[in-house]
């Protein structure tokens, strides 16, 4: 059997340890999934993963996948949908994976490959301790608000979602019910999508109010002030993204990697970074971000989203 180390302070994720037993796909599915609705992060180590051990673990818990498009991924197995993380070597603002698009995965799997021997350390921040900790003038200011994502529109986009890439007046208004944005037409003549979230929201499987939006990485890592906006049309304000990443600075834990880990994270619970990468030749992690097959889903969601009944790969921008 396994030893298992439970969240301590300083430590908010579970240690799944091997102790002698087989690989890491002789353990238990049912266990696993317990502990992982229970804590929402866990991370295995001295299991010796590999890609293809990586790839059936996911495929354990998942009934399909989602493609990150984002630039600077490649791809290391393209069949069980692995990639690895982006190329660059800065550090990254807390976030969960695709939280920038309404199809934002139940979870995200990471391997180690290849540890580096120093930076690079991938960091973890519980989302419902990051609530508590809060200012309480930031945390009232969020609660009860929604997040605005407006984003470009392209004419593959618009063909895909809604079936022509020169909508009508009428399209615009009433897209498919699978279709995830809603849409605004520009005194220009050009088009917008949006979607909308809480700025708290509430996690697959806690009661609890989280924080875990796009706010942090758009602000600290991209340097954007104004995606997302809040429901009224303003920008989130600068003190209170300040008071935020302070809270996420606080709260962080680094995992300092070791090959052959593997870490499997609530997507809708905690958030993660990195920090700065010293060596990029010697750091090879592998992602791969899916939809559970016990997934609670967000009843935000169209009904039966296409990231649910099938692997998906949104349209890429040009």
């Amino acid at each position: 059997m396994p030893v298992v180390h439970l969240p301590a302070p300083g430590q908010p994720h579970v240690i799944v340890e091997a102790a002698g037993e087989g690989g890491i796909l002789d353990l238990d599915p049912a266990a696993v999934t317990d502990l992982y609705k229970a804590h929402g992060a866990l991370l295995f180590r001295g299991f010796g993963v590999d890609v293809a051990q990586f790839g059936a673990f996911a495929q354990q818990y998942c009934r399909t996948s989602v493609v990150n498009e984002s630039r600077g991924r490649t791809p290391i197995d393209m069949a069980a949908n692995i990639h690895s993380v982006d190329g660059g070597t800065g550090p990254f603002a807390l976030h969960p994976e695709l939280s920038r698009e309404p199809w934002k995965p139940d979870v995200a799997f990471f391997a180690c490959l290849a540890a580096p021997s120093h930076g690079g350390q991938t960091t973890l921040c519980d989302g419902i301790a990051m609530v508590r900790e809060l200012p309480a003038e930031v945390r009232e200011g969020l609660e009860g608000r929604r997040l605005v994502y407006y984003k470009p529109v392209w004419p593959e986009l618009l063909a895909y979602w809604l079936g022509t890439a020169t909508p009508g007046d009428a399209d615009l208004a009433s897209p498919p019910p699978g279709c995830p944005y809603q849409f605004r037409r520009l005194p220009d003549g050009g088009v917008l999508r949006f979607f909308t979230r809480p700025a708290l929201h509430k996690p697959m499987f806690a009661a609890a109010p989280a924080f875990g939006n796009f706010l942090l990485f758009a602000r600290f890592t991209r340097g954007i002030r104004d995606h997302p906006v809040l429901d009224d049309g303003r920008p989130v304000p600068e003190a209170w993204l300040q008071a935020i990443q302070a809270a996420g600075e606080r709260l962080s834990v680094p995992v300092g990697w070791q090959a052959g880990d593997l870490v499997m994270l609530d997507n809708t619970r905690f958030m993660h970074g990195r920090t700065a990468i010293t060596d990029p030749g010697e750091r090879r992690i592998a992602t791969h971000f899916g939809y559970l097959d016990f997934a609670i889903p967000d009843p935000e969601e169209p009904a039966d989203p296409i990231w649910r009944r099938e692997n998906f790969e949104p349209p890429r921008q040009p």
